[in-house]
């Protein structure tokens, strides 16, 4: 658990880092599992120890929209959120990349907010840089082209994974862009005739 003793606000206090040891369930899950449905209470806080999460939002016409990643060292602030105030899930979060979390029950979250100010530092922190990513997306929705959102999303899954080449179908970047399948493929084509991609049986490579 080496990488909860590295985040910033922890580093100076012992007694917060042992508590969160203390108190949390550690898990392992492989990408694609669900850890968080849409409308189901929310017990437990999750905090990535390694690997990443992605959190979609589910529209009224039943498509998906990808909101923010969440990486190692970092928590869903709307689960938080929810839980702290009794609620149930805006949000579905899965695993994109496989991951070990740690899940703080969400009466302990609240208590750590009255004892120790760095957790109220790192919650936060978290919740400015989600709030700074919703405004990234809403931006990109309202403003940006599909072609140029795709090429974003690509270099954004190219970047967690330090790899130019994402293992990824057609279907699931459709689903993260909330759009439809033979558009994303129209898409790629464009970016590859263009020498920006290189497409493979499930795969893209950045160029």
């Amino acid at each position: 658990m080496k990488q909860i003793e590295e985040i910033s606000e922890f580093r100076s206090s012992p007694e917060l880092i042992e508590k969160l040891h203390k108190h949390s369930i550690a898990k392992s899950y492989e990408a694609g599992s669900v850890i968080l449905n849409e409308n189901a209470h929310i017990r437990f806080i999750p905090i990535v120890v390694k690997g990443v999460m992605k959190v979609f939002r589910t529209e009224e016409d039943g498509r998906e929209i990808l909101l923010y990643y969440i990486k190692a060292g970092e928590s869903c602030i709307m689960s938080f959120l929810g839980g702290l105030h009794n609620e149930t899930s805006k949000v579905r979060v899965e695993i994109e990349e496989d991951a070990e979390i740690l899940f703080l029950p969400v009466d302990k979250a609240s208590l750590f907010m009255k004892e120790h100010p760095e957790w109220v530092n790192y919650i936060f922190r978290s919740y400015h840089k989600r709030f700074e990513e919703l405004l990234e997306t809403i931006n990109a929705i309202a403003f940006k082209k599909m072609d140029e959102r795709l090429l974003v999303l690509i270099q954004k899954k190219a970047e967690l994974i330090e790899n130019n080449t994402i293992v990824i179908t057609h279907e699931q970047l459709a689903s993260e862009l909330g759009t439809a399948r033979a558009v994303v493929s129209r898409l790629l084509k464009q970016l590859e005739e263009a020498g920006i991609v290189r497409l493979g049986r499930n795969k893209i490579t950045l160029m």
